[in-house]
């Protein structure tokens, strides 16, 4: 067994190979950009080396200065978490030529399998079923809408490097082939270098279906069942579980039987996943499955595979890439319960998963589990950690398990309920109404089950008067969460005639509300609020409550309602974005402007192309006007930064 290793990532990836190479005995390195001077993961390794500045591409895509880290600290091996470098076949040669251990497959096996394209024709060979389409090497536009015709529309464009859902476009009719292929080639290079793509026929129910593989360097390959990711929003997944519901014995003998032969043909020693379209339009069937890639790492859900077969699949990879032989037989495997990953994002689920970014001021996860249930956090951040633009915007990854999908899916809902987050907008009231959904409640998913549900699964009920009253009780001084208790600050202060009283102001979005907060006895307080509220409550402070500078969060359910509090001596803000102009909602990079200063627009006309979080964003136009400022193409803007303005006249 190794001595040290390199952890080649950040985050929660980052957090658990620690864990478990410290259960392990093993010693740590980590890596960090400037942005992860302070992280988590840098705290618990042992050894900690800097290797650039924030943007990926200056740090952790820096594969001559992580093996540098390496080599510098005495590290043997080299584990790549997933993301970044950790399916780069360039990168392995540049570890294995340094004389270290690659903690994952052999370069060779990366490239077969890490292209889309070659990889099919690779499995059609092997005998493994392959979804119907195009994944020849020719590019033009004409041959690629050609194919796409004797496919038959809907088709779907995927990039043919990469995953995760960027590059891809499903597209409905030939007239926007076009520019859908244009989009899927601009991201696909932007996120992957490489633009290249292949066009496959749109399943009409199609269920997102995974087999975990495992092989060694003796030719041993075993399968750990299967995982269930068709809760997918942008091509994302969104909650795994494992196993598949409604999940037929024959059609797990015949695709745990394919992704064992898949790995087998190319010899692969490590953690894999070969990834499966399943047509569940007539239920789920042996015959209606085909391969669609193979992710040569260790994937993000990996943990509910870890729970339902008790297994540690870090201490598997560190295992075998030390030389050893799988530590079970796949007669020794067995499936127990059931499990589900959520993934707690920093993201406005309401305005179509935009990325969010923010200080995470308050932050605590579900602690209880219900009789029979247990709960295992994965997170790489704590309190004060701050949530940037340069990485992916998770903030950790809630894994509960139960002793069949009922139980489990009630241990989901309880500890979403307890996960309380404040400092940036966050999906736990999404993820809280997708577990509830009737459909998903009965298995009945595919990866269209979030689009065709999202305005009610996104929708956030506005904040009751009694949340708004806690928020007012806070934010004025009183009750058991405010700040101070000093004589000058307290309601509880001497009044000769009158219970003393102060005027609180909250925005709450767009709403401005005006609250009369006054001392009642035995330790209670009135709250008054004004339009549109217009009540008045007795109440105490609200239990489950947040202060952070400037802003007070109530939690209630799964919503944490953030009420920004104004400070009284502050000068008002006279400058309005209004409806002249259009900002940007989170920090990026202008990719592509489609308009031009004096040019006349009319409402919903797209402007310009917003590249974050590594995923474009369209910024279209609210109203018919004509553009009296644009951003120019290269721009990097922060979150707020004007986009365009339009002239005066477009409102007259």
């Amino acid at each position: 067994m190794f001595a040290k290793i390199l952890i080649a990532n950040r985050g929660e990836i980052a957090c658990r190979v620690i864990r478990t190479a410290r259960r392990m005995g093993v010693r740590t390195v980590a890596v960090y950009s400037d942005a992860d001077a302070g992280a988590l993961h840098v705290e618990m390794a042992d050894e900690a080396v800097h290797i650039g500045s924030s943007p990926v591409g200056e740090s952790y895509l820096r594969g001559d200065r992580i093996v540098a880290a390496a080599l510098a600290t005495g590290a043997e091996a080299i584990h790549p978490g997933y993301g970044f470098l950790s399916e780069n076949p360039d990168f392995v040669d540049q570890v294995t030529a340094a004389g270290l251990v690659f903690i994952g497959p052999s370069a060779a096996s990366i490239r077969a399998m890490g292209l889309k394209d070659a990889a099919k024709r690779l499995m059609e060979k092997a005998g493994v079923p392959v979804v119907p389409g195009y994944h020849g090497e020719a590019q033009e536009i004409v041959l690629l809408a050609s194919k796409a015709r004797e496919i038959g529309y809907p088709v779907l464009i995927k990039a043919r490097a990469g995953g995760g859902g960027k590059g891809m476009r499903r597209v409905e009719h030939p007239d926007d082939f076009s520019e859908a292929l244009s989009g899927a080639r601009r991201e696909a290079k932007a996120a992957f270098g490489d633009d290249r793509v292949l066009v496959e026929k749109y399943v009409d129910k199609p269920r997102h279906i995974e087999v975990q593989v495992f092989g060694d360097i003796f030719g041993n390959v075993v399968h750990l069942f299967e995982r269930d990711c068709s809760a997918q929003r942008r091509h994302q997944k969104v909650i795994e579980e494992a196993p598949a519901p409604g999940m037929t014995p024959a059609l797990r003998k015949a695709m745990t039987e394919a992704a064992v032969k898949a790995a087998k043909a190319i010899d692969y020693s490590g953690a894999g996943t070969i990834e499966f379209i399943v047509d569940a339009s007539q239920g789920l069937k042996a015959d209606r499955f085909w391969f669609m890639e193979m992710n040569t790492r260790l994937q993000v859900e990996h943990p509910v595979t870890e729970m339902v077969t008790g297994t540690d699949l870090v201490e598997w990879q560190l295992r075998v890439a030390s030389g050893e032989k799988l530590p079970k037989t796949q007669s020794e495997i067995a499936l127990s319960g059931h499990a589900f990953e959520a993934r707690i994002y920093a993201e406005d689920a309401a305005k179509g998963f935009l990325p969010a970014t923010g200080t995470l001021h308050h932050l605590k996860f579900a602690d209880t589990a219900p009789e029979g249930a247990s709960i295992r956090i994965e997170t790489g951040v704590r309190t004060g950690d701050v949530i940037s633009p340069f990485y992916d915007p998770m903030i950790a990854k809630l894994v509960v398990h139960g002793k069949n999908r009922q139980a489990a899916l009630e241990a989901l809902g309880i500890s979403l309920s307890q996960t309380e987050i404040a400092g940036s907008t966050v999906n736990t009231a999404f993820l809280a109404a997708l577990a509830a959904d009737a459909d998903f409640s009965a298995g009945d998913i595919d990866t269209g089950l979030i689009g065709r549900h999202q305005q009610a699964l996104t929708a956030v009920p506005p904040p009751s008067s009694e949340i708004v009253a806690a928020a007012a009780l806070v934010a004025s001084g009183a009750g058991a969460q405010a700040p101070t208790r000093d004589p000058w600050s307290s309601l509880a202060g001497y009044a000769h005639f009158h219970a003393m009283a102060r005027r609180t102001r909250l925005r709450y979005g767009e709403d401005d509300i005006l609250a009369l907060v006054s001392m009642r006895p035995e330790g209670r307080f009135q709250v008054a609020l004004d339009a549109p509220y217009d009540s008045a409550l007795d109440l105490r402070a609200a239990p489950r409550l947040a202060r952070w500078p400037g802003h007070v969060t109530v939690f209630s359910g799964t919503v944490g309602y953030s009420f920004a509090v104004p400070d009284p001596l502050a000068r008002a803000d006279e400058i309005a974005a209004g409806a002249d102009s259009l900002r940007a909602p989170m920090p990026g990079l202008v990719k592509l402007v489609r308009a031009a200063k004096g040019e006349t627009v009319i409402k919903g006309q797209p402007l310009l192309i917003l590249e974050a979080m590594k995923m474009e964003h369209t910024i279209s136009a609210t109203h018919d006007g004509t553009i009296a400022e644009i951003a120019t193409e290269g721009a990097q803007v922060t979150d707020g930064t004007v986009l365009v303005r339009f002239a005066e006249e477009a409102h007259g």
